[in-house]
């Protein structure tokens, strides 16, 4: 069966702009896949050409089986990050009216939207206008109408975006629930956190270029940084002078200490012992937030001397 979603040297030009530089992509069923990158970095030019709304210049893509998403749209689901409701329009109507465009009809229709409403907690507002709900209320309404007609992949542009804390976890506990009936999903975001804690691949774009491609587990692993996180009382300020720290991120009771090459991390630890009321500590690997850093830069640039192989190359070999 051939994978949902296979991107191959696609590459998109606007005048003398590359946006996206032969990017390649295959994505297996049922998984769910971040889209990582910063602002400009080509992920919603990628999305576009995904979604058949713009067109590769070269390459080729593969969605579902087909050259083109027009060509399967009502398998689709797609969340553009522009988007928005027809605000005299009620909620019901909404979704009777973006369901009637996937194809669904009569009490199969309504009985997807009822279900839909209660799970997001919506069911009483189903009779009012977009206009009259929040905006955290309208991204939910936009979201189900996304997820509807049950489709087999769903594209997911920032869809957090603008949400708060209890919106955020809704929509991540209904992705899971996506995955686990089979779902393909992508979805772009920001939060390096949320995509570790969600995905099972991931991949990062700068400059339009793939830079990294795997499981966090895999992209981890390629980075030989060992990272000491300790937790406590005390001023641990002074550990970001010990021999052997490169890097430190100190905040209120917690520390995070980047080693160097060959440094041992228990002379760091003996020093907290003796000056700290120390509660945890443990060497751990990169997360993905320092991983991007890395890669990225506070820039926006991508930093070639600490890449683990040649820019645009993937952990698997995947360019």
């Amino acid at each position: 069966m051939n994978d949902p979603l296979v991107l191959t040297d696609v590459t998109k030009r606007f005048g003398d702009f590359t946006a996206v530089d032969r990017f390649s992509l295959h994505l297996p069923r049922s998984q769910v896949l971040g889209f990582l990158g910063p602002n400009g970095a080509g992920k919603t030019t990628t999305i576009r050409m995904i979604m058949s709304i713009i067109y590769p210049d070269e390459g080729r893509v593969s969605v579902l089986g087909h050259p083109r998403a027009i060509d399967v749209k009502d398998r689709i689901g797609y969340l553009p990050e522009e988007r928005g409701l027809y605000r005299k329009m009620t909620v019901r109507d909404t979704l009777r009216y973006f369901g009637r465009l996937k194809g669904l009809r009569g009490r199969e229709l309504q009985r997807r939207i009822d279900a839909a409403l209660t799970r997001v907690g919506l069911q009483e507002w189903g009779n009012r206008r977009a206009e009259a709900l929040s905006k955290g209320m309208q991204q939910k309404v936009q979201f189900i109408s996304t997820i509807l007609h049950e489709p087999e992949l769903v594209i997911l542009d920032e869809p957090f975006s603008g949400l708060d804390p209890l919106n955020v976890d809704l929509l991540e506990h209904l992705l899971v629930e996506l995955r686990e009936v089979g779902t393909t999903v992508v979805f772009s975001t920001h939060q390096m956190e949320q995509a570790e804690r969600l995905c099972d691949r991931i991949v990062l774009i700068n400059r339009g270029r793939k830079v990294v491609d795997g499981t966090v587990a895999e992209i981890r692993a390629q980075f030989t940084t060992r990272m000491l996180d300790l937790e406590g009382e005390g001023n641990f300020a002074a550990l970001a002078d010990c021999p052997g720290i490169i890097d430190s991120h100190i905040t209120g009771s917690h520390a995070r200490l980047e080693l160097a090459d060959g440094a041992d991390p228990h002379v760091v630890v003996r020093k907290a012992i003796e000056n700290l009321r120390l509660s945890r500590f443990e060497i751990q690997r990169p997360n993905l937030q320092e991983i991007f850093v890395k890669l990225v830069g506070a820039d926006g640039q991508l930093d070639d001397a600490n890449h683990p192989t040649r820019p645009g190359a993937s952990p698997t070999g995947d360019a």
